[in-house]
């Protein structure tokens, strides 16, 4: 008789994220339930289109109890007390959603709880954050200024996207990361939690997997989250997930909109910016990305981050 595999190692959370928009301490505070899911994505990688996945399906309609906006926060961020914040996530009597940029070294881990992680390109990533720049309200700006007790030029980063690519590439957000310097890590965020995506309470999405397949992989998502599909609820659930759709109520489910975060909640939903990296970068940058990506990450993470189940040539454990 052969040995039993040998269990996996659990997430442990050894790290202090701190940034100028969010503080992973915040997490200390909260108390889980059984159920609540952990929406764990990049910025600008399908973070709003997963959370309304989510929400959509635990609520089983299109019209949500909440704003998508106040159904699910961001815990970690800096903008609302703490205490606030906890206090909204205690009232809510149904499956709670919770948002979060952090890596997984970062949080706290809960067996009871549910942790969907969505992944996307980082060349398209890095496009679609240079837009959400743009669109950002001068009220937040000033914001982020005083917490880092510095002026930002977002003009000065938005002129030059090859010299922004490339000190995003090599100097990290904080000083243990190999990424993701003034706008957010995406490779090293997403890398934290690969090793745990066998774990049964860890799925991963991807963004042109969603795309692609939304029917498909709301089904997945459902299944993963133990929700029986309502076939003559669905097609109205995923035609509220389509990304028009969420465009069209940009104040309910853009982040931040109940804040005045953009200066047009609409714009938050732009467009998808996929494979624009192919004439918005130049030469040295796209050598710079294959240097980096060769260097640091083993083929398979590479190959899904870059495209999906698809490109992986098969599901990865947990996707």
């Amino acid at each position: 008789m052969s040995a039993e595999a040998p269990a996996q190692e659990l997430p442990q959370r050894t790290r202090h994220y701190l940034g100028p928009a969010y503080d992973s301490a915040r997490w200390d505070g909260f108390r889980p339930r059984p159920g609540d899911i952990v929406v764990a994505t990049p910025s600008k990688c399908g973070t709003t289109w997963t959370q309304m996945l989510c929400a959509l399906l635990v609520h089983q309609s299109p019209e949500l109890p909440l704003p998508l906006t106040r159904l699910s926060r961001w815990l970690d961020r800096h903008t609302d007390p703490i205490e606030s914040l906890i206090a909204e996530f205690e009232a809510q009597p149904w499956r709670r959603i919770i948002k979060t940029h952090t890596p997984l070294d970062g949080l706290p881990y809960f067996e009871q709880c549910s942790y969907v992680v969505c992944g996307r390109d980082p060349r398209d990533a890095f496009l679609s954050m240079l837009d959400h720049m743009a669109n950002v309200s001068e009220k937040s700006i000033a914001d982020a200024a005083r917490r880092v007790g510095a002026p930002l030029d977002l003009q000065a980063l938005l002129s030059d996207p090859d010299a922004t690519f490339a000190l995003w590439m090599t100097v990290g957000e904080q000083p243990w990361m190999r990424d993701g310097a003034i706008i957010g890590s995406v490779l090293d965020m997403v890398h934290s939690y690969w090793p745990f995506r066998s774990l049964p309470n860890v799925h991963l999405l991807h963004y042109a997997d969603l795309v692609s397949d939304l029917d498909g992989e709301m089904r997945r998502l459902t299944a993963f989250l133990g929700i029986p599909v309502d076939e003559r609820r669905w097609p109205d659930l995923v035609r509220a997930a389509r990304f028009d759709a969420m465009k069209q109520r940009a104040d309910d489910t853009a982040p931040g909109a109940h804040l005045g975060e953009w200066r047009s909640a609409s714009d938050f939903f732009r467009k998808g910016r996929m494979q624009a990296w192919r004439e918005a970068l130049g030469p040295e940058s796209l050598a710079l990305y294959e240097r980096a990506m060769a260097e640091r990450y083993e083929p398979a993470f590479r190959r899904w981050l870059e495209g999906g189940r698809a490109a992986a040539g098969a599901a990865p454990a947990g996707g």
